[in-house]
Formats: C-alpha cells, sequence, structure tokens
C-alpha cells in the first residue's frame, strides 16, 4: 500500500436510475415547451392528428417520471437500497 494511498472509509453509489430520471426531466420539459409553443403559435401546416397535443401529453408524462425517478433514487436519499 502507498503512503499517500488513504483507505476509504465508505463507499458510496450513485444508482443510474437517477440519472435516467434527470434525462426523462429534462426531454419532458423540453417535448413541453416546444409543444406548449406549437399550441400558442400553431404551424402553417399541421399534422393530421394535430387536435391530439400528443406533444403535451408526453411531455408531461416524461416530466411526472422523471420527477418521480430523481426524487425516489436521489444520492441524498439512502431508503432505496
Amino acid at each position: 500500500m502507498l503512503a499517500s494511498a488513504a483507505p476509504m472509509l465508505r463507499e458510496t453509489h450513485t444508482s443510474v436510475w437517477f440519472f435516467i430520471g434527470l434525462l426523462l426531466t429534462v426531454y419532458g420539459v423540453l417535448i413541453l415547451g416546444a409543444s406548449l409553443h406549437d399550441l400558442v403559435v400553431p404551424p402553417e401546416h399541421p399534422v393530421v392528428l394535430a387536435d391530439l397535443h400528443a406533444g403535451i401529453w408526453w411531455g408531461v408524462l416524461l416530466t411526472v417520471l422523471g420527477l418521480i425517478y430523481t426524487f425516489v433514487f436521489a444520492p441524498w436519499r439512502r431508503s432505496h437500497q
């Protein structure tokens, strides 16, 4: 053992689901923002099923799921182990 190497007292791991939650939240906010912009400023040639507002639904769903994953698997919470 090297003299400068200190032994690790405690190992901490961050779950990959925390980072997946962050990505889902970011993507959800981006999709929701773009879809809300399309709602306010409609495109010149809308797609066939534009009245269903699928982007808004998917943006909300991704944001909610991302926030759930982010808070359940947050590194400051250790109850999920």
